[in-house]
């Protein structure tokens, strides 16, 4: 081995050394990108599947009290249940949608005077919220949000428009 090869070799000794140092920062934060997609993507699932249900069967005809909030509280209760996360919260809004016709169209005769809107939010905090490894930092956003909405008759159980 001469002079210049050897001196050569030494210079590209620590090259891979400096490419893992650059590189696995940023493995670590595509890594809990993808987890916590994945994790929303799951609580999006469970939500959308167990909100319609908990609409038709606890908002429609709530257990006690037949008022509109005993409904919003029984249905926020189921979601959250089956969701099973600290992570995500839920949120539940109920609005009069023959009421809303009305002020918008003036006098109008709906089909059903008890049409009520459910909208149902989630909200879901990524793990962790943000950190900094060899430079590369990681933010999540504070919240990623889902929503659906079900338009139920409170007369006519199990009917979804």
């Amino acid at each position: 081995m001469t002079g210049r090869e050897g001196s050569a070799r030494r210079s590209e000794s620590g090259q891979m050394t400096v490419e893992l140092a650059v590189l696995v920062p940023m493995v670590i934060v595509v890594g809990l990108t993808v987890f916590n997609l994945m994790q929303f993507i799951e609580a999006c699932a469970v939500f959308d599947h167990v909100a319609l249900d908990a609409v038709i069967s606890q908002g429609v005809s709530p257990s006690g009290e037949q008022v509109e909030s005993v409904a919003i509280a029984q249905v926020c209760s189921c979601i959250e249940d089956a969701l099973g996360s600290d992570r995500c919260t839920v949120n539940v809004e109920a609005r009069d949608v023959s009421a809303a016709l009305h002020d918008a169209q003036g006098l109008v005769f709906p089909v059903s005077p008890l049409l009520t809107d459910f909208v149902c939010t989630l909200k879901f905090r990524p793990w962790p919220s943000s950190f900094v490894i060899a430079g590369v930092a990681y933010e999540s956003p504070i919240a990623l949000t889902h929503t659906r909405s079900f338009v139920v008759d409170r007369f006519r159980p199990g009917v979804v428009t």
